[in-house]
């Protein structure tokens, strides 16, 4: 018998929609409210304990998947936050920045392409101004196209990929590192596509190797002054990236099921990762990739 204090075991098997799911296409960078079915980001489920009272995060892509997860959470934790992404994106946001004040902390959005110098720069001065610094850094938002040919990957599809996945955390980070106090943390969304890419992800895959060396770099740069850096390197997640384009249509039938589980992930399940990375409890990891893909993948 379980007393009222113990939560009971729950089974990962059971725990949110398995495969088939249907055909859902949607334009580039999509949304998580038009998706069948909704992903779970933690709006219902996840408990905040006070990890990160006092904490300032800014989060890329923090609109939907798992940075609205990791912005959820941190919200939930005590954290003020702001989140970036595209002008699309406006109606998922707002319902972020909705359960963010909901958990009566300060939530901010600010709209813009992360693909230029310019913009990175300034979103990273204004974060620093709405929160009054920034001691957590969250670079996560990706760009992923799912594409059968390299003959087929345009020079344009391939700048933007890398745009978005490698120069962008670069820029954010730079601009960003002159405002982090000592203490502060780091982390970037990589992928299990860094350790095993797939045919058609062949310039997403690089990127996310790209994001593991960066961490791994950076983190024995940042460690004497103070500040960790690490990764985490999802699976198959049920994200937007994936119904806009980062998978064909014909495998969002059947997403996820490769997996021991026999299932996508659900945003909310990586939620406690990011919380846990960004948490000073965890003062001895850095330079760490911490996996999450249902019993696949590599870190």
């Amino acid at each position: 018998m379980l007393n009222q204090n113990q939560k009971p075991l729950v089974s990962p098997l059971d725990k949110y929609p398995k495969p088939p799911f249907v055909k859902q296409p949607q334009e580039v960078p999509g949304l998580a409210s038009k998706m069948n079915p909704i992903p779970d980001h933690g709006e219902k489920s996840y408990k905040g304990s006070g990890r990160l009272l006092g904490r300032k995060a800014l989060i890329t892509g923090g609109d939907s998947g798992i940075g609205r997860a990791a912005a959820i959470a941190y919200a939930r934790e005590g954290a003020d936050v702001v989140i970036n992404y595209l002008p699309q994106e406006q109606s998922d946001a707002d319902e972020v920045l909705a359960l963010i004040e909901e958990a009566g902390r300060k939530g901010f959005g600010i709209p813009g392409d992360i693909t230029t110098e310019d913009f990175c720069k300034k979103l990273v001065a204004e974060a620093a101004d709405k929160l009054g610094g920034i001691d957590i850094l969250v670079n996560n938002a990706g760009h992923q196209q799912a594409v059968d040919s390299l003959l087929d990957i345009s020079s344009a599809n391939f700048d933007t990929t890398m745009k978005t996945n490698v120069y962008a955390p670069f820029w954010i980070t730079k601009a960003a590192l002159p405002l982090l106090p000592e203490g502060s943390v780091i982390i970037a969304t990589s992928s299990v596509q860094a350790y095993d890419p797939s045919e058609n992800l062949f310039d997403y895959a690089q990127t996310k190797a790209a994001n593991v060396a960066f961490v791994k770099s950076l983190a024995k740069q940042l460690g004497p002054k103070g500040i960790r850096v690490n990764g985490v390197a999802p699976g198959p997640v049920w994200t937007p990236l994936q119904t806009s384009g980062g998978q064909p249509q014909d495998a969002i039938v059947n997403f996820g099921e490769v997996t021991p589980l026999g299932r996508p992930g659900q945003p909310a399940e990586l939620a406690s990762i990011y919380v846990q990375l960004a948490d000073s409890d965890a003062s001895f990891a850095t330079g760490q990739i911490y996996g999450a893909a249902g019993g696949n993948g590599h870190p």
